[in-house]
């Protein structure tokens, strides 16, 4: 199916140009995998860094992380430090973390509180808008405060969800993902919620294997034994392995979403965002061992324990699974070629008290045994594909469609930045 011979595979350091990668792209079979390079070569990777995680909306975090004037979290995009925080007005404004005296990041806490920003080197301070308001300017000539505020980034806050750009120039909007955001999260009041904990792993597996092996369910029923007992491994209603029963069960629990003004039929802005609330299976209300719910104080003006899960899919970095009682939320993070830190936070409702209204344990066991075995997945399938004797499989419509469509989405992107 495939010529080999436009580079060298056997050396995952091996020379890439531009235009050897648009050759890669545009020659792929979309039923087939990619191309061993686009899995592990350091210089596509790079240009993976450049044209999808520097100009492509990002999830970074949630909105009730940093609840008050001066809160602030951080996060590393590549070689990109980034620095997000709320400020007097309520207003949540992204920074590259770096002083513009001589660079130094300015926070290196992944979360915090401050009055102002202060560079730890020198002590120049910035407002909490990124205005200079120190620097010891006596010092230098002709010096103007002013040209020397912190650079932004592009950000973008929507049901509670944080996302920034990376892009020099501006980015494509996202301002109807946002917008779908607030409806749908409209319920779960995520300003006053949580995060009551979190886990952060390295996965051995280039970024995209991560988000392949999450588009889809083909491996759950036999990889997934805690997660498999509470979510069915349908897609949406449209998945064509859908049974009659499940339409019906699907209908009686929409019914009673609709009798609350919940929101749950899908919604998808291209192949990049998409919106779709799925019961779980018939005696589960929540993402756990046994199917009880992990938190007894439900999230929001929620009142219905089956609300099943509202998943979100946000291209090229987050999944998320929002139920009655708590949100798991997903983000995917590249380092190299073939290593991710995948973040999980669990959400409930901020006056929720642990050991009464939840036990963390039971809160994170199925998202932790998930991860786990997915981390196993992915590393067998990174050390797989470094092989010589790696070629492009088919993929399997009826199961692995999502896939095809991120892998879709991927190509089409990176074709598309790197004409701009």
């Amino acid at each position: 199916m495939n010529d080999y011979k436009l580079i060298n595979i056997n050396h995952i350091s091996s020379e890439v140009s531009r235009e050897q990668l648009r050759e890669l792209l545009h020659r792929r079979d979309p039923s087939y995998t990619l191309e061993q390079p686009l899995y592990n070569n350091a210089q596509i990777f790079q240009m993976d860094m450049e044209e999808v995680f520097q100009k492509e909306w990002l999830f970074v975090g949630m909105s009730c992380e940093i609840p008050n004037r001066g809160d602030y979290i951080t996060v590393e995009v590549g070689q990109n430090p980034v620095l997000i925080v709320r400020d007097a007005d309520g207003s949540i404004n992204a920074f590259h973390n770096t002083c513009r005296h001589r660079g130094s990041r300015l926070c290196s806490a992944v979360k915090g509180k401050v009055a102002n920003l202060v560079c730890p080197y020198h002590q120049w301070t910035y407002d909490l808008k990124g205005n200079l308001l120190f620097a010891g300017n006596d010092l230098i000539e002709k010096f103007d405060k002013s040209k020397h505020g912190l650079n932004k980034a592009h950000c973008a806050v929507g049901g509670g969800f944080i996302f920034i750009s990376l892009h020099q120039q501006e980015p494509e909007s996202i301002q109807d993902f946002i917008d779908s955001l607030e409806e749908y999260m409209e319920p779960y009041d995520m300003e006053n919620t949580k995060v009551a904990v979190e886990s952060s792993t390295v996965e051995k597996a280039n970024w995209k294997l991560v988000m392949e092996n999450n588009r889809e369910c083909y491996h759950c029923a036999n990889g997934h034994p805690d997660l498999n007992s509470s979510m069915p491994e349908y897609d949406d209603i449209s998945d064509p392995r859908v049974s009659q029963e499940f339409l019906d069960y699907y209908k009686e629990e929409a019914a009673l979403w609709d009798t609350d003004s919940i929101p749950h039929e899908r919604r998808d802005h291209t192949l990049r965002n998409r919106l779709v609330r799925m019961p779980l299976k018939k005696g589960s209300e929540a993402m756990t061992e046994d199917g009880t719910r992990a938190c007894d104080k439900l999230m929001g003006r929620i009142k219905n324990h089956r609300l099943g899960s509202l998943r979100i899919l946000h291209l090229p970095n987050s999944w998320n699974h929002m139920q009655s009682d708590h949100c798991v939320v997903f983000r995917v993070l590249p380092i190299s070629a073939q290593e991710t830190l995948v973040t999980t936070k669990w959400i409930v409702h901020k006056d929720a008290e642990e050991g009464k209204d939840y036990d963390v344990a039971k809160l994170r066991k199925v998202w932790d045994s998930t991860n786990n075995e997915d981390k196993r997945f992915t590393e067998e399938n990174q050390r797989g594909v470094n092989s010589i004797g790696y070629q492009p499989g088919p993929y399997a419509p009826d199961y692995e469609f999502a896939v095809i469509n991120f892998v879709n989405w991927y190509s089409e992107i990176m074709l598309k930045n790197m004409k701009s």
